[in-house]
């Protein structure tokens, strides 16, 4: 059974920090990338960042220089570290696995960030 589970996120103040993890468990880690997806309250679920299983990042402009994507390959997990949080990404931020061949994608629960003071 394929579970991703999300941890870390809360409440922060803007300029702030935090680090997500997603434990993966039920598939071959290694043969997907992963990727952390948010949304907001109305609005579409938008990549923030993924990681191939050799370390190639893809991230959002946004987020470039703030947000550092990266994982585990023996411990499952992959990881988002966010720094200079602003309070436009409050959202829920979802761990993403994604298989090109033989396609598949998983999502997990999602874990709320809140930027506030």
């Amino acid at each position: 059974q394929v579970q991703l589970v999300e941890s870390g996120g809360g409440l922060v103040q803007p300029g702030g920090s935090l680090r997500l993890s997603c434990a993966a468990s039920g598939f071959i880690f290694s043969s997907y990338v992963m990727g952390w997806y948010r949304q907001a309250p109305g609005k579409q679920r938008e990549l923030v960042a993924s990681i191939t299983s050799g370390g190639i990042i893809n991230s959002a402009d946004s987020v470039k220089g703030r947000f550092t994507i990266s994982r585990d390959n023996a411990k499952n997990t992959v990881y988002l570290q966010m720094n200079s949080l602003k309070p436009e990404e409050t959202a829920v931020y979802y761990c993403n696995a994604r298989r090109t061949l033989n396609p598949a994608n998983y999502w997990g629960q999602g874990t709320q960030v809140t930027v506030s003071s």
